[in-house]
C-alpha cells in the first residue's frame, strides 16, 4: 500500500486540516508513513501568517532532498507566492472542505477582522461559518468514537453565526450532546466576548475550564495601531466578568513584543497587564514583518535582541510558556 506524510505549519485550523487530510488519504488506501523518506506522498500543509513559516516552506527542497515522494502544497498560502510555490512543489491544492469526524471541530474559516500583522483574511478568505446542524453532527460523530476532548476552531469563534444560532447558542447545543466528553474552543476575539456567552459558558458543565484570550499588547496606542478594536481598561473588565463567573477558569493569552513603534514604555505597560492579570499561560511571538499585511508598510524597528529581551521578561511572569 501506498504511505503518506504530512508536514504542518500553523495554527489549530491547519492542524484539523491535516486531520481531515489524512482521514481522505486513508479512505484511498494510503497507509502513515513513519518519516517522510519512506513515504510516497508527502504533503506540506502551510501557513502564511508569519514569514518564518513561509521560509521554511521555501527551504522545503533542502530538507527534502534525495526524496522521490510526489510532494502536494496546501493550506494558507497567498496568491503571490502560487507561482514561486509552483517550482517547488509537484501540485498545489485547495484544502478539502469535508473530511471524517475529528477532535478538532472548525466551525468557521476566515475572517473579517483585518489585524494589521495578520494575512488570515487575505489567505483564508472573509468569515464563512459552517451550518450548525452539520458541526453538531460531526461531533455527535466524534464522542461516539470515544474522543474525550471536542475543540471547536476559528479564527474568531464568537463572530459564529448560522441562520440564528450565534456562538453562545451553538455551545449550548454542544453542551446537551450526550456522552463523557469535554469541549473548548479557539481563539475568541475580546471585542465581542458578550455577556451572553460568558453567562452561558459558566452554566455549561461539559465546557472545560481553559479560555485562550488573545492580549497582543497591553498599551492602546499599540492595540490601535494592531487594529485590535478594544483597549486595555476593556480587555481588564472583561477578564474580571470572565472571572467572576467561573473563578475556576485558566485563562491563557497570546501576545506579540517588538510591534512596530513600540516602547520600552509602552513594553512596560504590558508588563504591568500581564502582573495585573496573572495569566497561567501565555504564547509570546516576536514580531516579523509579513507581506501583504497593514504592519508590512510599517518599519520594524524594534531590534532583534531587544525583541528577544521583551519575550524572556513576559515568559517569567506567566506559569507555562
Amino acid at each position: 500500500m501506498p504511505k503518506y506524510h504530512i508536514i504542518t505549519y500553523g495554527c489549530q485550523m491547519n492542524k484539523a486540516d491535516s486531520e481531515r487530510i489524512a482521514a481522505t488519504l486513508e479512505k484511498r488506501g494510503y497507509q502513515p508513513a513513519a518519516n517522510a523518506k519512506e513515504a510516497d506522498l508527502i504533503v506540506v500543509n502551510m501557513c502564511s501568517v508569519r514569514q518564518s513559516a513561509v521560509d521554511r516552506v521555501f527551504g522545503m527542497p533542502m530538507k527534502l532532498r534525495g526524496i522521490k515522494a510526489k510532494k502536494v502544497l496546501t493550506g494558507c498560502i497567498l496568491k503571490k507566492d502560487i507561482a514561486k510555490f509552483s517550482k517547488i512543489f509537484d501540485e498545489i491544492r485547495k484544502m478539502p472542505q469535508r473530511g471524517c469526524p475529528s477532535a478538532l471541530i472548525p466551525i468557521s474559516n476566515g475572517c473579517n477582522n483585518f489585524c494589521a500583522y495578520c494575512v488570515v483574511p487575505y489567505t483564508r478568505g472573509h468569515l464563512i461559518c459552517r451550518p450548525h446542524q452539520e458541526i453538531i453532527k460531526e461531533i455527535k460523530s466524534a464522542v461516539k468514537k470515544g474522543l474525550k476532548e471536542i475543540w471547536l476552531l476559528g479564527q474568531n469563534v464568537n463572530d459564529y453565526s448560522s441562520g440564528t444560532v450565534n456562538f453562545a447558542e451553538l455551545v449550548k447545543l454542544v453542551n446537551d450532546i450526550p456522552g463523557n466528553f469535554k469541549f473548548f474552543f479557539m481563539s475568541p476575539h475580546p471585542k465581542n466576548f458578550s455577556d451572553e456567552l460568558i453567562s452561558t459558558l459558566a452554566e455549561c458543565k461539559k465546557f472545560g475550564r481553559r479560555l485562550n484570550l488573545p492580549v497582543q499588547s497591553g498599551d492602546d496606542a499599540i492595540l490601535k495601531k494592531m487594529r485590535r478594536n478594544y483597549t486595555v481598561k476593556q480587555y481588564k473588565a472583561l477578564v474580571k466578568k470572565i472571572r467572576d463567573k467561573m473563578p475556576d477558569i485558566n485563562l491563557s493569552t497570546d501576545v506579540i513584543v517588538g510591534f512596530p513603534g513600540e516602547t520600552k514604555k509602552q513594553f512596560e505597560n504590558t508588563v504591568k497587564l500581564f502582573k495585573i492579570i496573572g495569566f497561567d499561560i501565555a504564547y509570546i511571538s516576536k514580531y516579523s514583518p509579513r507581506t501583504g499585511t497593514a504592519s508590512f508598510q510599517m518599519e520594524d524597528d524594534v531590534p532583534r535582541e531587544e525583541k528577544i529581551r521583551r519575550k524572556k521578561v513576559l515568559s517569567k511572569l506567566t506559569k507555562h510558556v
